[in-house]
């Protein structure tokens, strides 16, 4: 049996919401008795559902979160049609829809217990919009950063500490086909206030650099990977530290990572 295959065509999700037939809940319960690796995914999508349920509503009781989602599966709705699907962002967008659902329910619920709660609904909703926005940009955010990974034609190319910080260090994503140019900044310390890391295109021969970009507002969510101007004859690139703003030419003295192509 091809485990992987399995895990990706979206049953287990399906199994998980309660939208399988009896036989077909049997079938993954074999499976995952007889395959570590389907019982591990199961476990791995109820965690996730249940994180993702708690940065809506992080005070939400694990009995409250099983009557919600008994009510909400009950009610058969039209918002979440859950479809098998063969990739992971599929069911991060569905996983977003079934966010949505879950605090509605929990305001609904919440505004039952409580008749003050009447009062403000109006902004609870509205947070929870806010929330649920929230959670899709982060999910396109992880897609991006998915595609980055993935895609073939990008050149990694990493860049080393240099004397002013040995210990620093950042990746280049340079995309072959469209010349595109993101950088991975994890690696290096946060600039001190009034400056800025800049980034420069070299060529070596002689030594020629350009600048594509500084590394301040352009970053995807909070993963500290910048998207750069692009970049179409590199033969190296190098990451300096400037004063806010950038410079004409980099500061060799304030260099913090290098590497070639």
């Amino acid at each position: 049996m091809n485990t992987r295959e399995y895990i990706e065509s979206g049953v287990l999700e399906l199994y998980i919401f309660g939208k399988l037939s009896e036989s077909e809940n049997q079938e993954v319960q074999v499976y995952a008795n007889e395959y570590p690796e389907i019982k591990q995914e199961i476990e791995s999508i109820e965690k996730a559902i249940i994180n993702l349920s708690y940065s809506v509503a992080p005070n939400l009781s694990l009995e409250t979160f099983n009557t919600i989602r008994k009510a909400l599966l009950e009610r058969e709705t039209s918002v979440v049609t859950m479809q098998p699907k063969s990739n992971k962002s599929a069911y991060l967008g569905w996983a977003a829809s079934f966010l949505l659902l879950l605090g509605a329910g929990f305001l609904y619920f919440q505004m039952n217990q409580n008749d003050i709660l009447l009062k403000d609904s109006k902004e609870k909703n509205q947070d929870l919009q806010k929330s649920v926005v929230t959670l899709e940009e982060q999910n396109k955010n992880n897609e991006t950063l998915l595609n980055l990974f993935k895609d073939e034609n990008n050149k990694v190319v990493a860049l080393a500490g240099q004397a002013v910080a040995p210990e620093a260090k950042a990746k280049i994503y340079w995309n072959q086909n469209d010349h595109s140019v993101y950088v991975d900044a994890s690696g290096l310390p946060e600039p001190p206030k009034g400056h800025v890391y800049q980034v420069w295109s070299l060529k070596m021969d002689p030594l020629t650099p350009t600048s594509i970009g500084l590394l301040e507002k352009t970053e995807i969510g909070k993963s500290r990977i910048f998207k750069v101007d692009n970049a179409t004859d590199a033969e190296g690139f190098g990451i300096t530290l400037e004063p806010a703003g950038g410079s004409a030419a980099p500061t060799l003295e304030q260099l913090y990572t290098l590497g070639k192509v």
